[in-house]
């Protein structure tokens, strides 16, 4: 298991610590902050889009905005490397790409709210995306402040925990708030509300001190990161649109269309840069600190990651890609299970606004209690173990009377699992990550922990056409269950640190 103690970081000024419970407030914030968009270019806007009569096949497509997050680690080292202007020099690097980030929320949403009819699909694709890459974006960059700030196995536990606590919250309040709006005032005061619900934390960001000694200068900074941020957000939308015109070009002339069954070919696309790495293995772990390949701003971070862990960074990524395989496959295929073992849409609204998100809530807080009490590999296996019994409940529901107090005792132990399990998981990558790369680590290790999972969901429905629910989640907790002979190699395996030969003993020979 690798090294829990981490380089300490000192309290920087105008920011909370680990001893204060602001620190749980905000990234409580935080949370609930990021939480809220995730529905509204997923759940909310598939529902807005078959409103409009869009076709199945169309909103498959659109389903692919989710794996947007899961590429974080093409612009992460960016947030690791630049300050915002005007932002970065107040109130420092993390807080103003997060600053950053709640503009580009903010204006996305409103203009999925202005063009809510959808009559142009290739518009809304390009502000559905822009809605994932800056609420994806401020994940990155909220989660590297974190790990600055509470280095250690002791400190992180309550603080992700306060902060996953925000982000399932906003989710019940997106997935249920967002309809209810929408279905007495439209979808354009649906996204109009959310938008401002997102927005909350970005006057307490600016109300907070400097990340300096000196705080003088908050309203030039203000205005001038205002303004750069107009300029970037521009640039990326441009961007954005350009690079979403080509890729549909080329879409066309290879003659792929909406039958097209591109699941094979983006995998492979997506880990080419880790095979490559992994193949590059025994020339990283000789490259000294001045390698060009460890101080490249795209590369550096990532490579940094296969120094520091040599081939055990194989085993790794394997364990993370599989820990969260069960709930993932799971997500996309329940609440359809449940609609077609008789339950109503009421039924399962009471179900997710009252067990779903009290039974998150203590999975999560127990999760993250324990983790500062118990050693990680215990974590580890407990968490597998209870996120594939959450699984199994679905597969006990299938062959019960359909009876609402069955639903929510399947949903009560899903929710528990997840909740425990992804509070563990926070946790133990957050101790992976070189505290010099923390944006840029943590967002490939939790980018490729949801790479395959999210793209073998997408052929659940295939699966499902074939075995049946009940075998489907069957399998999905065995999926969970599949990580535990990993924990045993894990606990042996220890960062490598500067200095330290690619033998593993120190320079004097020791």
């Amino acid at each position: 298991m690798p090294d829990a103690a981490a380089i300490a970081v000192p309290p920087l000024p105008g920011v909370p610590h680990a001893t204060d419970r602001r620190g749980m407030l905000l990234y409580g914030l935080l949370g609930f902050a990021a939480g809220l968009p995730f529905y509204m270019f997923s759940t909310v806007l598939v529902l807005r889009l078959q409103a409009h009569g869009v076709a199945l096949t169309v909103l498959g497509f659109f389903a692919w905005v989710q794996l947007l997050p899961t590429l974080k680690f093409l612009w992460a080292p960016l947030l690791d490397r630049y300050d915002i202007p005007g932002f970065g020099r107040f109130w420092g690097k993390r807080r103003g790409w997060i600053m950053l980030a709640q503009l580009g929320i903010f204006t996305a949403m409103v203009a999925m709210a202005w063009t809510s009819s959808d009559a142009s699909l290739g518009v809304t694709a390009l502000f559905a995306v822009l809605l994932a890459f800056w609420t994806t974006t401020l994940e990155i960059a909220a989660d590297a402040w974190r790990i600055e700030l509470y280095p250690t196995q002791d400190e992180q536990g309550p603080i992700v925990a306060a902060n996953l606590w925000g982000y399932r919250s906003a989710m019940v309040a997106a997935g249920s708030g967002a309809l209810l709006i929408a279905d007495s005032g439209g979808w354009a005061f649906a996204y109009l509300g959310i938008a401002v619900a997102a927005f909350l934390p970005f006057p307490i960001l600016v109300a907070m001190r400097s990340h300096g000694s000196e705080g003088s200068g908050r309203g030039g900074a203000l205005a001038t990161g205002v303004i750069a941020s107009v300029v970037i957000l521009g640039i990326v939308a441009a961007a954005t649109a350009a690079i979403g015109w080509v890729a549909l070009s080329l879409a066309a002339h290879a003659g792929i269309d909406a039958k097209s069954n591109v699941t094979p070919w983006v995998l492979g696309l997506c880990m080419l840069p880790f095979v490559a790495m992994a193949a590059a293995l025994p020339r990283i772990r000789r490259a000294p600190a001045d390698a060009p390949i460890r101080t490249s701003v795209a590369l550096g971070p990532y490579v940094d990651f296969f120094w520091r862990y040599g081939f055990a960074a194989i085993l790794l990524m394997a364990f993370v890609s599989i820990y969260r395989m069960g709930d993932v496959l799971a997500l996309n295929l329940s609440k359809p299970m449940i609609k077609a073992l008789g339950y109503s849409l009421s039924q399962i609204g009471r179900a997710d606004g009252v067990v779903a998100l009290f039974s998150s809530i203590v999975g999560v807080g127990l999760g993250g209690w324990l983790v500062t009490r118990w050693p990680m590999s215990w974590m580890l296996v407990i968490g597998a173990v209870v996120a594939g019994i959450g699984n199994f409940g679905f597969v006990w529901l299938a062959h019960q009377p359909v009876a609402e107090s069955m639903l929510y005792v399947a949903t009560a132990f899903d929710q528990f699992g997840n909740g425990f399990a992804g509070a563990v998981f926070v946790v133990y990558l957050s101790l992976l990550v070189n505290p010099r790369h923390a944006g840029a680590q943590y967002a490939f290790l939790t980018g490729f922990a949801f790479l395959l999972p999210r793209l073998l969901a997408g052929a659940g429905g295939a699966i499902v056409g074939v075995i049946g629910y009940d075998k489907f989640f069957l399998i999905s907790g065995v999926a969970s269950l599949a990580a535990i002979p990993f924990v045993p190699a894990l606990t042996r395996v220890r960062a490598r640190t500067d200095g330290e030969p690619e033998d593993g003993k120190s320079e004097d020979g020791a």
